[in-house]
């Protein structure tokens, strides 16, 4: 049996697979909170006790870079080697990957249902394809494809690039926010733990105005980012800082799902992944994400034509890493 794993700043969702099984059927699955345990092999061990099950290889999909078989979840602190894992777990071999080369891993076996079109474009066949995912943080990966269209999936930590503004208010976005970070990188205004820093700007610099009954639920929320949103695209009652804290971010993270798509040719497509996209679908068809996306002077042409779609399926880390695992790690099982 294979346990396959989405390690996140956030939660981790879990799963356990038969070695001919099915990557959309696990024997069993959950979803943990990740910053209520202290190490990876806690939280693993915890869900394997609770299924009863002894599965003898693992993948796990881990939110930060991955070297040297090791990683350091970037918004979590957690420090996981593939070596540590396999002795405290009992396995007969642990693979750790990025978290976004997971979701690249998965992008082969989602169905029609699993997708919300931005953009139509015209595929090109063997075309590379790109990965860029805001969640807690921002990720971003790519895909490259063979003549026979097997995946290759390439890790990034694209997110961590020096934000580039666009406009007169991202330049004064990017002053603010030099006065309290030593290096802006896109994370830092594009994820979850951006959307905060653009309200603030928004209300602090910018005159946007702060509804009381806003600032207490604020004040009294765990989840800022989740509560600025939900109000975002509440249209029975707008909130017109929340709007526009949206529209900057979706502006932002279409300039960056363009630049990412030019640095590595995505012909074959721009995929949105991560936990924000697919709960404010319907705010992107009348934001500026697409003019962003497309606005690349000279270069315009050719993002016109690139297909633009946000993955829908939450489980689609978890499908990747498992069909990771399956295919290379267990196959000769």
């Amino acid at each position: 049996m294979l346990v396959a794993a989405d390690v996140g700043g956030t939660k981790t969702n879990l799963g356990i697979y038969e070695l001919s099984g099915d990557i959309h059927s696990p024997v069993a699955k959950a979803t943990l909170a990740s910053a209520e345990y202290d190490s990876m092999i806690s939280l693993v061990s915890e869900f394997l006790k609770d299924t009863g099950l002894n599965p003898e290889y693992a993948v796990f999909g881990v939110a930060g870079p991955v070297m040297e078989s090791r990683s350091t979840i970037t918004n979590l602190r957690w420090i996981i080697e593939e070596n540590v894992l396999k002795k405290e777990l009992g396995m007969k071999s642990v693979r750790l990957l990025n978290d976004l080369q997971a979701i690249a891993f998965g992008i082969a076996d989602l169905e029609r249902e699993d997708l919300f079109t931005l953009n139509q474009g015209r595929k090109t066949p063997h075309g590379a394809m790109a990965v860029i995912a805001p969640g807690t943080g921002l990720g971003e990966a790519y895909i490259t494809q063979d003549e026979s269209s097997r995946y290759a999936a390439h890790s990034s930590e694209g997110g961590h690039t020096d934000f580039g503004p666009t406009d007169a208010l991202e330049t004064r976005l990017l002053s603010h926010m030099f006065g309290q970070y030593e290096h802006v990188s896109y994370e830092r205004v594009c994820s979850g733990i951006g959307i905060p820093n653009i309200y603030s700007f928004l209300r602090d610099k910018e005159g946007y105005e702060e509804p009381a009954w806003l600032f207490s639920r604020l004040s009294q929320s765990d989840d800022k980012t989740k509560t600025i949103l939900t109000e975002a695209v509440n249209t029975s009652a707008p909130c017109e800082l929340c709007s526009r804290t949206l529209e900057v971010f979706l502006s932002i993270l279409g300039a960056e799902a363009g630049n990412l798509a030019l640095k590595v040719m995505a012909t074959g497509g721009v995929y949105l992944a991560g936990g924000i996209a697919p709960k404010i679908v319907s705010a992107f068809p009348e934001s500026p994400f697409m003019k962003a996306f497309i606005g690349k002077g000279r270069l315009s042409h050719v993002l016109e034509h690139i297909p633009v779609n946000i993955i829908l399926n939450p489980e689609i880390a978890l499908m990747g890493a498992a069909r990771f695992g399956l295919e290379h790690l267990c196959s000769s099982a």
